[in-house]
Order: C-alpha cells, then structure tokens, then sequence
C-alpha cells in the first residue's frame, strides 16, 4: 500500500493527470442522463480469475473527484479472485460513479494484470532460490503503479530509476572505452553504498566484468550452455543476474542455473489486463426501473 507522503506527492497527481485526460471540460454522457446529484451504488465485478491489485488507486480515483464516496472492500492487493466474485461496492454521487469509472477500472485491470503475470512467473520459479526481477521497461508516468503490482505479485524491483542505481550497459561501456575503464569509473563516482553492475553478452565480458570487480554480472540474451558456463566462470565472486526476453514461456531454461536473479520487461510490458467491471448502478433507496 502506498504510504500517505507518496500518495499525496507521487500517486495524487498522476492520477489527476489521468482523469483530466478524460474530463476536459464535462463529462457530457453523464450530466445529460443525470444533471443533479444522486446518491447511488455500483458493484465492482471479477470476470476472470487472478490477483487483485490498485485498491487503493481504484479508491484514490473516485475519491478526488468527490472525498466522500465510499468503497467497501471484500477483498484486498494480493488476495486471489475468481470469475464472478464481488469484489467491492461503491456509493455516491452517480455523477461521480459514472465519471471516474473508466479511469479507475484502467488502473485496477492494469495494475491486477501484473500482479497475475508476476505472480505466475514466481510460481515456476518456487524452489529454485531465484527472485523475479522487474526493469525500466514501463509504461511512462506508470511506474510507480506497475513496480507496485509486480511486488503485489511476489516480484522483487530492480532499480526504480536511473537515481536508484548503477547499471553499466553496452552503451554506457562503448563511451567509457571498455568494461574496466567503466567500473573503474563509477567506483570513483558513486558513493561507496553503491553496487554495480555490468551487462555482458558473451564470455568474455564476462571475464573482463568479474576481473573489473562489478559487484553484478547480467547475461544478457545468452544460450543456456553460455549461462552456464558463465556461472562457472563467476564461482560466488559476483551475483548474477539472467535477462533478454524471458517470459512465462521460457522461464524453465533458468531454474536450473545457480543464478540468483532472473529480470523481466515484460512483467510490465506485456502483462495483460484482468478484466473486472462495474456492474448494476443503482439509485440509492430506488429499485432499479
């Protein structure tokens, strides 16, 4: 859950962003049907099985366009849901129900969706020791949302930004003239609290990143006997990390390896929704017509 501070200075405002993206001026499907206010309910409906995630940004949503609306939750981030459950009810001004719905339920389906892909990946990853690593690879002004849903889901976050880390990638090592001149670089730079690591694509930059003493070694799209042969060669004196279009798919090639890290793009990139809606609006004290 997000603490107070990150909500009301990082998570406030990107969804604020959000709701003005679809409310420019008014919001004219509904102030036509419903010009004044009234009280009413909406249930919250899961339509397919997974993990349930963004209850408190589904909340948040409505909650800036009117403080007084109301969710009751019958179920919480992490918990399991199934195809057809009640998930919550929300209650308050129709007008406000009709008009966050789209924005809130883009959030909750994204942020569940993720938490079901991660959450699928860790299953297959149980009892091989290895963690599921997340990556930049989000949707923009979306990562705070999507790094949360793969913790949600039993992932673990790889750096947040390019302030939270050192990651030296084949770019980063072409400007500096080499692995060695690369770590040596940003030894003499970051503070001292500060890990790095190296990205390789072969065994030999293996070697030069592990005689260069990075504290992380990432194989980087490497066949399996390359892996494991690099794991040989690394013998404890660097953690590591395997990365390059790992999916659900493909996930076994890894769990045989004695690596310690295994990241994912497509935690965030490529996760699909889960579907839940909002279901049978009704005014409140009146049977529906």
């Amino acid at each position: 859950m997000f603490d107070p501070a990150t909500l009301k200075l990082n998570v406030d405002p990107l969804i604020l962003s959000a709701l003005r993206e679809d409310i420019t001026s008014d919001d004219m499907s509904t102030n036509s049907v419903m010009p004044q206010p009234e009280p009413g309910t909406v249930n919250l409906i899961a339509k397919e099985d997974g993990i349930l995630c963004g209850v408190q940004v589904f909340q948040r949503t409505f909650e800036l366009l009117d403080p007084t609306i109301d969710v009751a939750w019958n179920k919480q981030d992490g918990d399991h849901i199934a195809n057809g459950i009640h998930v919550a009810t929300v209650q308050g001004d129709i007008r406000v129900l009709l008009s966050g719905e789209r924005t809130a339920l883009n959030y909750l389906q994204h942020m569940s969706g993720i938490a079901t892909y991660t959450h699928r990946m860790v299953e297959k990853l149980k009892g091989t020791g290895i963690r599921l690593l997340d990556t930049r690879k989000t949707t923009p002004n979306n990562r705070i949302f999507e790094k949360y849903a793969v913790r949600v889901g039993g992932g673990y976050s790889h750096r947040y930004n390019l302030s939270d880390g050192i990651m030296l990638k084949d770019n980063h090592i072409d400007a500096a003239g080499g692995i060695r001149q690369a770590v040596a670089a940003a030894r003499d730079y970051a503070p001292f609290v500060h890990k790095i690591e190296v990205e390789t694509e072969n065994l030999e930059m293996v070697k030069e990143a592990l005689d260069a003493g990075a504290d992380i070694i990432m194989l980087d799209n490497m066949s399996h006997a390359q892996m494991a042969e690099a794991v040989r060669v690394i013998a404890g004196h660097a953690e590591i990390e395997a990365s390059g279009n790992v999916t659900l798919d493909n996930l076994d090639r890894y769990s045989d390896l004695d690596i310690d890290y295994v990241s994912c793009g497509a935690l965030t990139h490529s996760a699909p929704i889960l579907d839940l809606s909002l279901k049978h609006l009704r005014q409140k004290n009146r049977e529906r017509r």
